[in-house]
């Protein structure tokens, strides 16, 4: 099996991983009451989806 002949330094290394970014997770608003939402998930304010009453939500 082929060893490598030199140690990978720290700098070429990590310039190898410079393409590894963590990304912002998507967000919409709500069309009920415009709270900001992760899409294709129920609002945690108000408990709408697709503009249908899902969750009672306790105050």
């Amino acid at each position: 099996m082929p060893v490598p002949k030199r140690k990978t330094s720290k700098a070429r290394r990590d310039k190898r991983r410079t393409h590894y970014k963590a990304t912002a997770p998507a967000v919409s608003t709500c069309s009920n009451c415009g709270e900001a939402v992760r899409p294709h998930n129920i609002c945690a304010k108000c408990g709408h989806y697709d503009n249908k009453k899902v969750l009672e939500i306790k105050e």
